[in-house]
C-alpha cells in the first residue's frame, strides 16, 4: 500500500525551504492532514485547451498522491457544478472551485499570526483542506467556515469528517460573515473580493485581522491585511500579490459580442502617455482597478493581426479603446467617464514616484468607505465611497 506520510513531509520540507512554512506548529499541520482525502472525487488538470479529468478511484494510488501533494492548486469543479466523476474526457469549462496551492494557504495562514485560543471564520470552505489545517491546531470548535455552493460544503463537511474534524460548517454567502458565532479574533476569506464587506470587520473582536484579496481582475489583485480598532474601523495594507476566484455573488459576467459596436461613438481620442500594456503588469493592473472601479480590461485583434485593447464599465456605460499605430497608441473614449484618464493619471503618479511594489499601498476601512494610499504620494490616493 503506498504511504502518503513521506509525500506529505516532502511537501512541508518544500514548502519551508521557501520560507513559506515557518511555525512549527503548521508544520506539523501540514505534514499530518491528507490533502489526499480532501480531492474526492477527483480533480481537472488544465491541458491548455481542455480539462482532464482525474478521480481517486481508477487512478493509480501513487499517481494520485503524486498529484494531491504536488504545491500545484488542483481544479475540483467547472462551471459551478461538473466533478471529475461525471465526466470521463476531457472538457471545456471554468474552474468554479478548487483546492488551492498549498504555497498560497500556507503563506494566507502563516498571515493570521494564529495563537491557540483564537477563534477563526473562513470565507469560502472549498475543498475544506485549509480548514483542516487550521482545525489541528485550533480545536474544531474553534473554526467555522462558510461555504455558498451546497454541493461543495457537502463535499468539504465529508472530508473534514472523514479524517476527524466535526467542526462548524455552514452553507450561505459568505459575504455576509457568519454572526451568530461572531466575534472572531480572525477572518480569512479564500476568494477574492472587490473591496472588503465591513460586516466582516463588525464581526471581528478589536485587535483582530482580516485578510483576504482584493481586486475583480484574474490577475492585478492583492492581499489585504488589516486590524480592526477600537472605534469600528479596520486599518493595514496590502501584503502581497494573491489571486483568487471571484466571490460568486459578485462574480463579473465578461464584455462580450460586437466590441466595434460598442465603441462606436467616442467622444474623445488622443495619443496615450502610457502603454495599455502595461495593465498587463500584476502593479499596475491594481491600481487600475483601484482608478476605475468596475472597469474591466479586453484583449482582441484586429483582422490584419494588429493589437487592440479595451476598457469597458457597463454600469457606468463608458469605454476606452486602444489602438496601436507603431510604436504608440491612440485612445478612443466615450461615455460619461473618461476610464483611462483617470487610470493613466495614476500611473503616471506611480511612475513619478518610483514605482513601488504593491506592498506599499495602504488600506483603512470604514463603515462608508474603502480609502487606499501610498504613503509620501498624495497623487496616490483612493477612496471607494459605498452606497
Amino acid at each position: 500500500m503506498t504511504d502518503p506520510v513521506p509525500k506529505r513531509r516532502r511537501m512541508a520540507a518544500v514548502l519551508a525551504n521557501k520560507g513559506i512554512l515557518k511555525s512549527p506548529w503548521l508544520r506539523g499541520a501540514v505534514e499530518t492532514v491528507p490533502r489526499e482525502q480532501f480531492l474526492h472525487p477527483g480533480v481537472f488538470l488544465d491541458k491548455g485547451r481542455a480539462w482532464r479529468p482525474v478521480t481517486a478511484v481508477g487512478t493509480d494510488p501513487e499517481e494520485w498522491l503524486k498529484i494531491a501533494y504536488s504545491v500545484d492548486t488542483l481544479t475540483t469543479q467547472l462551471d459551478g457544478h461538473l466533478t471529475a466523476d461525471q465526466t470521463g474526457e476531457p472538457v471545456a469549462g471554468v474552474p468554479t472551485s478548487s483546492s488551492t496551492d498549498p504555497t498560497t494557504v500556507v503563506s494566507m495562514i502563516e498571515a493570521l499570526d494564529l495563537t491557540m485560543e483564537h477563534r477563526v471564520l473562513e470565507i469560502g470552505t472549498g475543498t475544506g483542506y485549509s480548514t483542516a489545517l487550521m482545525c489541528h491546531y485550533l480545536g474544531e470548535d474553534n473554526v467555522t467556515t462558510i461555504e455558498l455552493d451546497p454541493q461543495v460544503a457537502a463535499r468539504a463537511d465529508a472530508a473534514l469528517e472523514t479524517v476527524g474534524f466535526s467542526t462548524w460548517t455552514v452553507t450561505g454567502d459568505g459575504l455576509l460573515g457568519h454572526p451568530p458565532r461572531a466575534p472572531y479574533d480572525r477572518v480569512i476569506a479564500t476568494c477574492a473580493v472587490r473591496r472588503i464587506p465591513y460586516r466582516w470587520i463588525r464581526q471581528t473582536k478589536p485587535g483582530g485581522i482580516v485578510l483576504g484579496t482584493v481586486g475583480s481582475w484574474p490577475w492585478g489583485t492583492g492581499l489585504a491585511k488589516v486590524t480592526v480598532g477600537e472605534d469600528g474601523t479596520a486599518e493595514g495594507a496590502i501584503i502581497g500579490r494573491s489571486s483568487f476566484m471571484q466571490a460568486r455573488a459578485q462574480a463579473v459576467t465578461p464584455v462580450a459580442g460586437d466590441l466595434s459596436a460598442r465603441t462606436a461613438y467616442a467622444d474623445s481620442e488622443r495619443t496615450v502617455l502610457v502603454s495599455p500594456l502595461t495593465l498587463e503588469e500584476w502593479m499596475p493592473a491594481f491600481l487600475a482597478q483601484l482608478a476605475a472601479p468596475g472597469t474591466q480590461f479586453v484583449r482582441a485583434t484586429r483582422s490584419d493581426g494588429s493589437p487592440l485593447r479595451y476598457l469597458f464599465d457597463p454600469e457606468r456605460e463608458s469605454f476606452a479603446e486602444f489602438i496601436a499605430d507603431g510604436e504608440s497608441w491612440t485612445v478612443r473614449q466615450g461615455g460619461p467617464v473618461a476610464l483611462w484618464d483617470d487610470i493613466e493619471r495614476s500611473l503616471v503618479a506611480w511612475q513619478d514616484a518610483g514605482t513601488p511594489g504593491i506592498e506599499a499601498i495602504r488600506l483603512r476601512v470604514t463603515t462608508n468607505s474603502h480609502l487606499y494610499w501610498i504613503d509620501r504620494s498624495p497623487s496616490l490616493r483612493w477612496e471607494h465611497r459605498l452606497a
